[in-house]
């Protein structure tokens, strides 16, 4: 098995969601929805990976080194189409990181994504959206205070410092809130339905 040309494969996975990623800021279309181009993408990525995946089991940093692993990890995070391959993932991860061959905090991020689109509190507070005063805030939680004790077992930030950076980077890349929220919110609860988040 030829590690290092699976690492490249993977790496290059990454770059193309990124490069497309920063083409959407730079013409200002990153809030408009679920760019169809980027959806194709997302989905061709999370086939390739899951494909490798099959192969060799999840791509820890021993296997295909620390640049490819964390790609692995933002791919998968990323695949929001494919709820099964997420799921499954997330359970090759958590053995990964109790075997101390991942990073906890990616963990963190892929747990609280899954939570979010199956419509649960996130354990971590990772994940936002657009509210209906046009802020990002953090998606729905439990307990603040619980949900700083996790972050900081994993090494997060605080939930209020998050917050903070999370609205800072929106303006940055010039993002804007949805100008029909309910119509959004309608919007994402059909896509989850389509796709086999919700039922």
């Amino acid at each position: 098995m030829n590690y290092k040309e699976i690492a490249e494969i993977i790496i290059g996975l990454k770059n193309a969601d990124l490069e497309f990623r920063d083409k959407l800021i730079q013409s200002g279309q990153l809030s408009d929805g679920y760019n169809e181009e980027m959806k194709e993408l997302h989905n061709r990525n999370a086939k390739t990976l899951n494909e490798i995946i099959d192969k060799i089991g999840y791509p820890t940093t021993e296997k295909v080194g620390e640049e490819a692993s964390e790609a692995t990890w933002l791919v998968i995070q990323h695949s929001i189409g494919q709820p099964d391959f997420m799921k499954k993932c997330v359970k090759l991860l958590e053995v990964a990181v109790s075997e101390n061959k991942a990073n906890s905090k990616n963990l963190a991020y892929l747990t609280d994504r899954v939570a979010v689109f199956e419509g649960k509190p996130q354990p971590y507070g990772t994940q936002f959206d657009w509210d209906e005063n046009g802020e990002l805030s953090p998606n729905h939680f439990d307990d603040l205070e619980k949900v700083n004790q996790r972050r900081k077992s994993v090494g997060l930030n605080s939930l209020e410092e998050q917050t903070n950076i999370i609205r800072i980077q929106a303006k940055s890349e010039k993002q804007s809130p949805p100008t029909d929220f309910e119509k959004r919110k309608q919007e994402i609860e059909k896509w989850k339905k389509t796709v086999g988040w919700t039922k």
